[in-house]
């Protein structure tokens, strides 16, 4: 079970370190089974209790989950350092697992940076400034206002999944459930525990989260509901008009819930946003900008009801300061200066998706892709679907990553994937799939 690696440690603290220690160092692996609390006890000679307690502190941390009688494991993320192993495909092999935007849309940054670093020579930008830049918060004021989210105060950033974890922490404790999406973002699904909260799956269609499964999960307790209104990953779900009603009216029945959307896919995709905000006491809506111009400039802007937006400044006035000034304007040189077609980039993945769908589906092969640059597929078996298109020569991402309770299927990233690769790789995903009746993810 544990290999060579011995657990050590008389008291709670000193065997949840042992643990975290070996995670951090490889010598415990994710996925990794731990030995039984009394058994570990035993061999400890220690009360289990102690070792509950140990286990308990490196769930609340993210570094193991318990799944009942199953037992407790590493996780496949686990919340230490050195464990982020690096995304490396074999030669020979098209990579369409990353999620990675197309680098061919992307912007290029340097007559922006270099515009932007003449500025800041002339007017540096120094301590106690204002931590947001005006012609950002006037610009994306406007297009919050022209999409129908409420009126609030703005804040910026380090990208989206900063802004979630800031105002999770800003309102939540651990021990909190918080509703997530499922299939959902595989890095919000590890965040969540790793700031000691517990997740709750709501299951999503292609028109966003099941309005029955969040009204379950808010009165089982979860005090607050993560959702992406567009471009969701890895489904590609898009939030409809009559979905969003039907959310709003699940939320309106609990309003002390922590309502947090992320929009990240703002900018690369052509249908409206339906934005639930406005019915509960405390919400965040968070718009990046990492697929447009790119994931580097780590840039998202958040607003949110005064209490929620005034407790992330604070925070951050107590870290980072703010997010750097010159990013911010790069991103409104940017902006200004139309270096990105949002409609002609959200037509191109768009396009893509259409047509790796359309050639699946002529072979039998159900897909999910309303929105965004991947494709969700359903499968029986998703070590060995994820195998055999690796030796075919293609490789995408396990469906396990996203998921908490749905059905098994992989991620395929369509950003980059051209017109004669489309037909050749829905042969093999039939191939690897093989007949079936059509599933689906939920």
């Amino acid at each position: 079970m544990l290999g060579e690696y011995p657990i050590q440690g008389r008291g709670a603290a000193e065997i949840a370190a042992s643990v975290e220690c070996a995670v951090s160092a490889g010598d415990l692996e994710p996925g990794q089974l731990l030995p039984p609390m009394r058994e570990l006890a035993t061999r400890l000679g220690v009360n289990p209790n102690t070792v509950a307690a140990a286990y308990r502190s490196l769930r609340e941390r993210g570094v193991i989950e318990t799944a009942g009688r199953r037992g407790s494991r590493i996780r496949s993320k686990p919340a230490t350092t050195g464990r982020e192993r690096p995304h490396v495909v074999p030669v020979g092999v098209r990579d369409l697992s990353s999620g990675n935007p197309d680098p061919a849309l992307l912007p290029a940054l340097a007559s922006a940076l270099a515009a932007v670093a003449k500025e800041g020579d002339r007017e540096p930008i120094l301590y106690g400034a204002e931590p947001v830049e005006p012609e950002l918060a006037r610009i994306v004021r406007a297009e919050l206002d022209a999409d129908g989210v409420p009126d609030g105060p703005l804040t910026a950033t380090s990208g989206s999944l900063d802004a979630v974890e800031r105002v999770l922490a800003a309102h939540l404790r651990p021990g909190d459930a918080v509703a997530v999406e499922d299939p959902g973002w595989g890095r919000t699904l590890d965040l969540i525990p790793a700031l000691g909260l517990r997740t709750v799956p709501v299951g999503v269609d292609d028109d966003g989260p099941r309005p029955e499964d969040l009204r379950r999960a808010l009165e089982s307790g979860a005090r607050a509901f993560v959702v992406t209104d567009r471009a969701q990953n890895p489904t590609g779900a898009s939030v409809s008009g009559p979905r969003a009603r039907a959310l709003r009216a699940a939320l309106r029945e609990h309003p002390h819930t922590l309502l947090v959307e992320d929009d990240y896919g703002h900018g690369t995709v052509d249908l409206p946003l339906h934005p639930l905000a406005g019915v509960t006491h405390h919400w965040a809506f968070v718009r990046s900008v990492a697929k447009t111009y790119g994931p580097d400039l780590r840039l998202a802007v958040l607003t949110g009801d005064p209490v929620s937006v005034d407790r992330v400044r604070g925070r951050q006035r107590l870290g980072p300061g703010w997010v750097s000034r010159l990013l911010q304007r790069t991103v409104v040189r940017l902006w200004t200066d139309g270096a990105v077609d949002a409609a002609e980039v959200a037509a191109a993945y768009r396009g893509r998706r259409e047509l790796l769908a359309g050639a699946l589906a002529e072979r039998g092969v159900r897909s999910h892709g309303r929105s965004g640059m991947n494709l969700w597929v359903p499968v029986p078996d998703e070590t060995a679907t994820v195998a055999a298109l690796l030796h075919a020569g293609w490789a995408v991402a396990p469906g396990a990553r996203f998921r908490l309770s749905s059905p098994p299927a992989v991620r395929i990233t369509v950003s980059t994937l051209t017109e004669p690769e489309a037909v050749p790789l829905a042969e093999a995903v039939a191939a690897a799939v093989g007949p079936g009746p059509a599933r689906s993810y939920v």
